[in-house]
């Protein structure tokens, strides 16, 4: 499995930005990436300029988002609805993009939940449970 740092993983968002601005030809995993940064313009002028926002910390105290963690989230559940893991992630993420007739507006909600688990794993000393995820997920 692939575990990127946070530098790597900021790095694959810079790059990612930049080729798809300089129309360069991006890997499929790319093309998804830039797909979801095209959906957040708030972010565009951030990634455009990695040298200030790569070490930038984005601290919960700060009541600001994270647009790096915001994006791998956004890849996370990307995958997840691909794969069909966890078991009935699929048939949620259908459910919550009737209700919001939205699957980005589906997917923000879905982060909320995804960040419960991590949160919950991580309080815990254990690992993600994707029980929890899913639970969450139907009271969305």
């Amino acid at each position: 499995m692939f575990n990127p740092t946070r530098d790597q993983a900021r790095q694959f968002l810079f790059e990612t930005w930049r080729k798809r601005r300089a129309s360069e030809l991006l890997t499929p995993l790319e093309d998804l990436t830039a797909q979801l940064i095209e959906k957040h313009p708030e972010y565009h002028d951030l990634l455009g300029d990695p040298e200030r926002f790569l070490d930038q910390d984005y601290q919960p105290e700060q009541g600001g988002t994270n647009p790096f963690l915001h994006l791998m989230m956004h890849l996370t559940i990307e995958e997840q609805i691909s794969i069909g893991q966890p078991h009935g992630v699929r048939e949620q993420f259908a459910r919550l993009t009737q209700k919001y007739e939205s699957e980005h507006e589906a997917q923000h909600a879905m982060m909320d939940c995804l960040g419960e688990m991590i949160w919950q794993a991580q309080r815990n000393g254990g690992q993600p449970d994707a029980a929890v995820y899913l639970t969450c997920l139907r009271q969305q």
